[in-house]
């Protein structure tokens, strides 16, 4: 009986969120459905079912990762108290917003990275992220294709140090700086799967771009690069970085992408 009261107090919550995903729906295809149009990379028919799928992906990993990492969030900012000096949560939760922010996007984008990096590494995590790369054709819903168990692992990478750092907490600013990582991040990630033939010159070795994620979703070598979401850099720094005036000329998995290659590894990471 306690469940079901607390599934019925839970239904107003839910139905804002789904009300909220769908008004966010709304406003990214006035954006880019028409950009898709005029300024498509490749043009390419989409069939009910495939669109069907990515709506209901879109709603499912919209809600579902968020609800399961904040459990999750809570009990490594427990653990972390029991670990860190007081010193250290204390210092970083002191940061003005105005700080705290852009060290919060660049320690999570960091996390995100070596998640990503590692779910195209480890066989066990690349048998949940593969999931993402099975569309042969980029959009921007392509963004939430993916399943949700690689959603929450390579948000766990990200929010984990922010959270153990003290840069995320309970109160206000401390809530405020992960949530806005997230909704920058997720916000990005709808423009860089855009298919939209745009280059950005001289910003794209500051900002991540559709041309510069587009060649991570390649099936055609070179595989496995560009890791970051927003700060391409860190694919410099780590040796992962490429981006050519081409596009790529597929997309979807390679045809031997389940099994990760050992001897591709230093190729494409050295």
């Amino acid at each position: 009986m306690t469940l079901i009261n607390d599934i019925l107090a839970y239904l107003p919550t839910f139905a804002v969120n789904v009300a909220r995903l769908c008004l966010w729906l709304v406003l990214l295809s006035l954006v880019f459905v028409p950009l898709e149009r005029w300024l498509a990379v490749r043009k390419a028919r989409l069939t009910r079912r495939a669109l069907a799928l990515n709506l209901g992906l879109y709603f499912l990993n919209s809600l579902l990762p968020a609800a399961i990492l904040g459990a999750l969030m809570a009990v490594v900012a427990v653990a972390a108290q029991a670990v860190l000096p007081a010193a250290v949560p204390a210092a970083m939760g002191a940061l003005p917003l105005a700080v705290k922010l852009p060290l919060s996007m660049l320690i999570a984008e960091t996390g995100f990275y070596w998640g990503h990096r590692l779910s195209h590494r480890l066989p066990w995590l690349w048998h949940f992220h593969s999931v993402h790369h099975k569309p042969q054709h980029l959009y921007f819903l392509i963004n939430t294709h993916a399943h949700p168990v690689d959603m929450i692992v390579t948000r766990l990478f990200g929010m984990t140090p922010l959270y153990a750092l003290g840069l995320a907490g309970a109160s206000a600013g401390g809530s405020a700086a992960p949530a806005l990582v997230i909704v920058i991040g997720t916000a990005w990630g709808f423009f860089i799967h855009s298919n939209l033939r745009v280059r950005l010159g001289p910003l794209e070795s500051i900002i991540a771009t559709p041309a510069f994620h587009h060649w991570h979703h390649t099936s055609v070598a070179p595989l496995d690069r560009n890791f970051a979401s927003t700060l391409p850099f860190l694919d410099r720094v780590f040796g992962t970085w490429h981006l050519p005036a081409e596009w790529p000329e597929a997309y979807g998995l390679h045809r031997d992408a389940i099994i990760r290659r050992p001897q591709h590894d230093e190729e494409s990471f050295g």
